[in-house]
Parts: C-alpha cells; sequence; structure tokens
C-alpha cells in the first residue's frame, strides 16, 4: 500500500510537469484531429489524413502541406517515422510557389540506411539542409521507429536536432554560394511545411516556439 505521502507527491509532480511545459514556449501546430491550420499545396487530392493522432502523407504524388501561417525566428518540434526506404522532408521559410526545397529550405527526412540511397551526395541526408549543408550521420533510428527533430532558426543560424544530438549547426551568410541554385538560404520568412514524395511519412507532435 502506497505511504500517504505519496499521494500528495505524485499530483505534485505532474502539477509541476504541466507547469514546465507551459513555461516552455511551445505552440501546438497540429491537434491531432485535423488539418486545421494546415493546407495543401499541389500534389493528389486526398493525399494527406490525419489517422491515430498523426499527421500522414500517403506519398501519392508530389507536393507538400504548408501552415496557414508564415513564421520568421522559431525552434520546431516534432516527430516522423518512415518506412524502409523513406523519404520526405520539413520545409522551412518558404513561399507557396516554386519547389521549396529550392525557394524556401528542405530539412531531409529519409531512410539514409537504404541501399537505393547509398550513393547520395552528403548533403542528401537526414537533418541536412537540402543540397547546401551537410547533417552528421548516424542519429536515425530505424525504418518504423519514431524521430525527434528540432529545428531552430535564427537569422541566418539554423541548427538542427536529431534524437538529441546536434546534427547541424549552419551560419547561411557562409554558404552564400549555393543561393544561386537555392535562393531560399536568403529568405528570412515563409511557411513551415512537410513534404510528400514517394512513400507514406508519418508526423506527430508538431509544435513551435516563436523567437524574438
Amino acid at each position: 500500500m502506497p505511504r500517504p505521502g505519496l499521494r500528495i507527491l505524485i499530483p505534485a509532480l505532474l502539477l509541476a510537469h504541466a507547469s514546465s511545459a507551459a513555461d516552455s514556449g511551445f505552440t501546438p501546430l497540429f491537434d491531432g484531429k485535423s488539418t486545421e491550420g494546415w493546407t495543401t499545396v499541389g500534389g493528389k487530392p486526398g493525399n494527406w489524413l490525419v489517422r491515430d493522432g498523426e499527421l500522414v502523407t500517403k506519398g501519392k504524388g508530389d507536393g507538400w502541406i504548408s501552415t496557414d501561417k508564415t513564421f520568421d525566428d522559431f525552434v520546431l518540434r516534432l516527430e516522423y517515422l518512415v518506412r524502409p526506404g523513406g523519404n520526405s522532408g520539413v520545409f522551412i521559410r518558404s513561399p507557396r510557389s516554386g519547389d521549396p526545397a529550392y525557394t524556401g529550405m528542405e530539412i531531409q527526412v529519409l531512410d539514409d540506411d537504404d541501399d537505393q540511397y547509398r550513393e547520395l551526395e552528403p548533403f542528401q541526408y537526414t537533418g541536412s539542409i537540402y543540397g547546401v549543408v551537410a547533417a552528421q550521420r548516424g542519429h536515425t533510428r530505424k525504418p518504423g521507429e519514431w524521430n525527434q527533430m528540432e529545428i531552430t532558426a535564427q537569422g541566418p543560424k539554423v541548427v538542427v536536432k536529431l534524437n538529441g544530438a546536434v546534427i547541424v549547426n549552419a551560419n547561411l551568410a557562409r554558404h552564400a554560394d549555393a543561393s544561386q541554385q537555392h535562393p531560399g538560404i536568403l529568405r528570412t520568412e515563409g511557411y513551415l511545411g512537410l513534404q510528400s514524395h514517394s512513400d507514406e511519412v508519418r508526423f506527430r507532435n508538431i509544435e513551435i516556439k516563436e523567437l524574438d
């Protein structure tokens, strides 16, 4: 039988945890029930759906799903799950015109260890600023397991964490030569988005903290 003091301690711990979460400054971008606050851009109708509290792309056809709001400096957190061979991406500071991997920036999401991706360029693997800055490899989890990704964009600085490890710490001002092919790296504001590529990919716990 638990000691009487524990009955007071446990609710207090739960209250402290809730207060800590509230003080973190993060706001959910996905309510787990609908695509409210999001708009599909291109691709086939019905390619995005909500299932079991997750935002899911069927991966049939191109296109992406965009936030309705634009953001400049922020910390974005989300979890994603890919199947074997899975391929997707997180778009940041993107317009809704053109290919957001170029007109904005794409943070790559990939099953890095699948055989079909053995000969990619270093800046095409998970967490990389696609085509611009290569991520440190070796921190992805196996297909079918959830990964935690955190992206911080503050001015020209972009930091990507994957499962608690910093895998990109970039100052885009030092990559101005890449702006001819990737003009999106010069953008300071735009939409956030998730890519539909060729595979089903699942996302959940999408939240943001805007920075001053």
